[in-house]
């Protein structure tokens, strides 16, 4: 029996979070009784309560329903939670997100994206491209789809496309028919310790493709035999050893327009409106995902031309005449650098000032010459205080730990209203948003005060 027909009732401790959300208009959509708590109202919980989604905001043992078969939590609730403990003394089902995610994935056909960056824009991209080609898919992203405005839709296909999330190892327990690893960078080392061990944990995630799978890989990753599969394919922006690359690369009004080249065959005159060189690679990965699954070319272009991209990814805030104003939930080294590599390929020479707000005290202090140099890239950069999210400080990680060893001469740190007033002031034509903590709520404000003047 599906373990999933058992559940008539769920409870989500965390419910706005966004691979959270999208579980809970999963079973929303299977007709259960869904509610929820999350310690702040947001866009994503306001958008759960108009699909009729029940969410409180305290902490409180009397909000939650006592009659749930099922209660998921994120990782990111501390383990002293109320409710969460609550159930947990009297013996409820209480699971991860990821415990969901397999039993979604143990009984159906499984795309599964992961990398340390780049697998929200590729697996929204996959996701897509199924869908508007015909071909079909349920979708679980780690971001809105600028298309959909959704983070989720269900088809009646039996095909899975999620984002396989590192972090916690949770990608461990799905069961990939096709496996996309886009990046395997050093990342979470709270979680995994060493560079080694989360290049261990890809290697692991790569070996559960299922018999006669699929995995695609960027060029240059690790070893050949450490990521292997029945059909293994390696992509690449430019690299003409990988199996699927591009050639013929151009700007036109804005959009980028290329070839992307495989062994077997030529796709010619691909359209991407999505900004950054990176997202062209990205979108070569979901072309080959696309065509092993052997959707056609003319549906392949049509899919990609009509793609809106991510929120938060290479997303335009305002462009118009005098500003661009672009926001990005860049967090990581090398996710900064493809960032203003990708923009300077659109606006060159301009000058580009950076607004970035780093994300955790243990990745500011483990990644921080990594950062520095990323940051250096920009020609001017504000740094906003370090967001912590589920962390406590850590005694000298600051946002001044990554000032000093920027080489950069404009740079600075600044509080979220000094920043604002430096830019209303300056009135710089091209600024760049980037971060995953909360200053996406800061990028409506900028727009006003670019749009404006001051």
């Amino acid at each position: 029996m599906n373990k999933l027909d058992t559940i008539k009732k769920i409870y989500f401790i965390g419910i706005g979070g966004i691979g959270m959300s999208a579980l809970a208009r999963y079973f929303k959509s299977r007709n259960c009784d869904v509610s929820g708590y999350d310690r702040t109202p947001t866009a994503l919980t306001r958008n759960l309560e108009a699909a009729g989604i029940p969410i409180h905001y305290e902490e409180r043992i009397d909000l939650a329903p006592a009659d749930a078969d099922v209660v998921v939590y994120t990782p990111a609730i501390p383990a002293h939670h109320a409710e969460l403990v609550n159930y947990r003394e009297k013996g409820y089902a209480v699971v991860k997100r990821s415990d969901v995610l397999q039993w979604i994935t143990e009984n159906s056909f499984n795309i599964c994206v992961g990398g340390t960056h780049g697998k929200t824009t590729v697996t929204t991209m996959t996701a897509h491209l199924l869908r508007d080609s015909g071909y079909g898919s349920n979708a679980f992203l780690g971001g809105i789809s600028a298309n959909y405005q959704t983070n989720f839709w269900s088809s009646e296909r039996n095909t899975v496309v999620v984002e396989a999330d590192e972090y916690d190892r949770s990608f461990l327990k799905l069961v990939p028919d096709v496996a996309v690893i886009t990046a395997m960078d050093p990342d979470h080392l709270d979680i995994y310790g060493t560079p080694q061990e989360v290049v261990n944990a890809f290697i692991q995630f790569s070996r559960k493709v299922k018999p006669g799978g699929c995995l695609i890989t960027k060029y240059g990753m690790g070893n050949k035999e450490d990521l292997s599969a029945a059909h293994h394919y390696t992509y690449h922006l430019e690299d003409t050893r990988a199996d699927v690359y591009t050639a013929n690369r151009k700007v036109v009004n804005g959009s980028y327009v290329f070839d992307v080249v495989s062994k077997n065959w030529i796709l010619y005159e691909v359209v991407l409106h999505m900004g950054g060189l990176h997202n062209i690679e990205n979108c070569v990965a979901a072309i080959t995902v696309a065509k092993h699954l052997g959707i056609t070319d003319d549906k392949i272009k049509s899919a990609v031309a009509s793609f809106k991209g991510v929120k938060r990814r290479f997303e335009y805030a305002l462009k118009n005449e005098t500003h661009v104003l672009i926001d990005d939930y860049a967090h990581h080294p090398e996710e900064l650098k493809a960032l203003i590599t990708g923009v300077r390929s659109i606006f060159p020479g301009e000058k580009l000032v950076l607004v970035f707000q780093p994300h955790l005290f243990s990745r500011t202090k483990d990644l921080a010459d990594e950062f520095a140099a990323s940051l250096d890239l920009a020609d001017e950069v504000i740094l906003l205080p370090i967001y912590p999210a589920r962390e406590l400080p850590m005694e000298g990680v600051t946002s001044e730990l990554l000032l000093n060893k920027m080489k950069l001469e404009n740079k600075m740190v600044l509080g979220k209203e000094e920043m604002k007033n430096r830019l209303k002031k300056e009135q710089p034509a091209l600024v760049v948003m980037a971060g995953a903590g909360d200053i996406d709520a800061l990028v409506n404000p900028v727009r006003e005060l670019l749009v404006n003047g001051e």
